[in-house]
């Protein structure tokens, strides 16, 4: 990829290719802008990982910590390889990786598909720059307790301001059942939704009558399919994108709901848990067909505000409170300029981001980056 193709106002700042063939590591680094601080961003490991992948990821980072309010600016990585290969060699790529960026304080590694608490943990042994660390480390384990689900619930309440109907009865579709996806759900049934169908990256199951959340998680706890569950309809795994519902929600891939796809829908309310999980034409398909779309950079920020506040060694509770405020906030915040205005909550979001951060930018002694920019 053509890192400069990518390059704009914003950034990236750096974009670093690490390669050791003696461990067969293949990595890339993107540190997108960090005028508001050190970059925050999850380490991401999968089969299908590309630059572009990693750039689009760490600009929606940017976007969405300076849309959080946070002191930190945007950043990603990536290692390519199967998340699910053994524990020893995944350490040891995990482990030269971080090792290779050592030097670069720009970066503060997180969680992220195919890496978790532990991962985080072989990091901060290496180079003492991670969050989302275990509680033995001191960190607020952003998967286990569900930190980005947590503020995707309160997005959600507020969202439905929006709409005409309420949580309580509302049927919804979780569409990527793992670390976020599965609080989500149960966050949401909590406050009385009913969860319909659920799927992963084998399978989907679905009953109208509703899904029984602490099965499904026990099931993937065990390493297990939510096609495992016996009380529902089994069907492939695109087939959740079909799935009448209420409120769908994406908690996996990129680029899912494209326009290629997005008329399959059948929803009302669309809550984006994962990052980039639909493109920006789709989105606008949503928008002009009276389907509220609330984006990733205001629904899921509830994971980086968690790390963040790790970093300054607030408490699991303190963190969880700031969530809650900060996202119900800027849910309304956006909504109510999108609904005034009649613009997609993405540009209203994304406004709210820009003017943020370029205020940050026009402090700072180089007009994009805290120092003079560079690809390596």
């Amino acid at each position: 990829m053509d890192a400069f193709r990518f390059a704009d106002e914003l950034g990236p700042a750096k974009v670093i290719h690490v390669y050791e063939p003696s461990v067969q590591l293949k990595g890339v680094l993107v540190v997108d802008n960090v005028a508001r601080g050190p970059s925050i961003g999850g380490l991401r490991m999968g089969l299908e990982v590309c630059t572009e992948e990693c750039f689009r990821l760490a600009r929606t980072m940017t976007l969405k910590n300076s849309a959080a309010d946070l002191p930190h600016g945007g950043g990603k990585s990536v290692i390519y390889g199967d998340p699910r290969m053994p524990q020893g060699k995944k350490e040891q790529l995990i482990r030269a990786f971080a090792s290779s960026l050592r030097e670069l304080q720009e970066y503060i590694f997180g969680p992220d598909m195919g890496t978790d608490e532990e991962c985080m943990a072989w990091i901060k042994d290496e180079i003492g720059r991670a969050v989302g660390l275990p509680c033995e480390f001191g960190g607020i384990p952003l998967d286990e307790l569900g930190a980005t689900a947590w503020g995707l619930s309160h997005a959600t309440d507020v969202a439905l301001e929006y709409r005409d109907f309420d949580m309580d009865g509302a049927r919804v579709v979780v569409q990527g059942f793992g670390a976020v996806g599965k609080h989500a759900a149960r966050f949401l049934t909590e406050k009385g939704a009913l969860l319909v169908g659920a799927a992963d990256s084998r399978g989907t199951i679905y009953n109208p009558r509703g899904l029984d959340v602490d099965a499904l998680i026990a099931l993937k706890d065990a390493g297990k399919s939510v096609a495992h569950y016996k009380n529902g309809e089994k069907l492939d795994c695109d087939a959740v994108i079909e799935l009448e519902c209420d409120i769908w929600i994406p908690a996996a891939r990129p680029d899912v709901i494209t326009e290629t796809n997005v008329r399959r829908l059948k929803t009302r309310l669309v809550m984006e848990g994962a990052n980039i999980p639909i493109t920006r034409g789709a989105e606008h398909w949503l928008h002009e067909n009276g389907v509220l779309c609330v984006p990733d950079i205001i629904a899921n920020a509830g994971g980086v505000i968690s790390a963040a506040m790790e970093y300054r060694g607030a408490s699991p509770s303190a963190a969880f409170q700031t969530i809650e405020e900060k996202v119900r906030l800027n849910t309304r915040l956006v909504l109510g300029d999108a609904t005034e205005r009649g613009i997609m909550p993405r540009e209203a979001a994304e406004e709210l981001a820009l003017e943020r951060l370029k205020r940050c930018m026009s402090y700072r002694r180089w007009s994009l980056f805290s120092s003079a920019p560079g690809f390596v």
